[in-house]
């Protein structure tokens, strides 16, 4: 089976790009390793509603204790969706670096 980006017929991983592709997609995604930063202050600030705010208006903490859920639910789900939206622009080419620009195409 031809891999999903460049039709090479090599051996797919479970995104169904071949070897070649992960690596360029990895080394591509370096550049917004701080996407992470935004998923993780969502979370936090989430936790710290649920935990300092909610038992502050006479919420019971067992109540409050289900926002570390919920801002864990927020970490995996901006982290998932901003991987995504990387994973689709790296498939409309955007801002490949000089080094990994195909021959003649300068």
């Amino acid at each position: 089976m031809p891999c999903a980006r460049c039709n090479h017929d090599e051996p797919l991983g479970r995104s169904g790009w071949c070897a070649t592709c992960e690596r360029d997609f990895d080394t591509w995604s370096r550049r917004h390793a701080t996407d992470i930063l935004w998923a993780l202050l969502g979370g936090g600030l989430v936790v710290a509603t649920a935990a300092v705010v909610l038992p502050l208006l006479g919420v019971t903490w067992i109540v409050s204790a289900t926002g570390i859920f919920a801002g864990f639910g927020t970490i995996v789900s901006v982290y998932t969706l901003t991987r995504k939206r990387r994973r689709k622009q790296f498939l409309r080419g955007a801002a490949m670096p000089r080094a990994y620009l195909p021959a003649g195409k300068t």
